[in-house]
């Protein structure tokens, strides 16, 4: 059987004059290495893909993280000038193409960007920048510092007994790399809390009821996939599913 496939929602990209439609070598790297899967990087075009169309030819949906924030009109706020950047491209592919893989069962993995976007694709709402909440923490990426060592492992955050995370990577604390400004606010009403951080930040969920693995997390388990044994599980729990998705397409 031929390796599996998934699709990758680009970002949008300016360089010079020239935009550029790109995912993380970080996300397709883990993919392949870790997953077991290839990647297909769809173009961040806002109109003109067919979901349908894209969705026939892969065996899962790979999510990734992102510079730019979901637009708060997606979730029926008014956007002010520190919420941004926004990506309309991204926005326009990622929502459809997260609720067509949900309703095929498509296997579905989203990562930071990936799991706001999930919320609001499914009816959540997100909170604009987390650490102005009262009581939470400051999750932003830290200003000093290498790439490396602004994403080290260093929070915890807590898996739920009995939930899918748990299935794959044990249940309690566990330590992470997570780094963001948005959050989820209002879970969306298909989705279940995976994992709370210590100010209750929801950093995991999954979608109820799912027929295949369907799990976003707020941390960026791509990042030490290869050397984290969590992170590492998480790719290949989903590489699995991806791979037992297309065994059953297959008959």
């Amino acid at each position: 059987m031929s390796k599996p496939v998934v699709a990758v929602p680009a970002d949008t990209k300016t360089f010079g004059e020239i935009v550029w439609h790109a995912a993380q070598q970080q996300y397709v790297g883990a993919a392949l290495d870790v997953a077991g899967v290839m990647s297909f990087i769809i173009p961040a075009f806002p109109e003109g893909n067919d979901i349908d169309a894209i969705l026939d030819r892969v065996d899962g949906l790979l999510v990734t993280g992102a510079i730019s924030n979901v637009a708060p009109a997606l979730y029926g706020k008014t956007a002010e000038d520190k919420d941004g950047p926004f990506d309309p491209g991204r926005d326009a592919n990622t929502l459809p193409l997260i609720r067509g893989a949900v309703e095929r069962g498509l296997p579905l993995l989203a990562i930071c960007r990936g799991i706001q976007e999930l919320n609001v694709a499914l009816g959540g709402t997100l909170v604009s920048e987390v650490h102005e909440v009262d009581g939470r923490m400051d999750h932003r990426e830290p200003d000093d510092g290498n790439r490396d060592e602004k994403f080290v492992i260093r929070q915890s955050v807590r898996i739920a007994e009995g939930s899918c995370l748990a299935g794959v990577i044990g249940a309690g604390n566990i330590k992470v790399n997570s780094l963001h400004r948005q959050a989820i606010s209002d879970l969306a009403p298909s989705l279940a809390v995976e994992a709370v951080a210590p100010d209750g930040t929801v950093e995991a969920v999954s979608v109820i009821g799912a027929k295949s693995f369907a799990v976003g997390v707020q941390w960026h388990p791509e990042y030490w996939a290869k050397s984290d044994t969590p992170s590492r599980k998480i790719f290949e729990a989903f590489g699995a599913a991806v791979r037992e998705y297309q065994a059953a397409q297959k008959g």
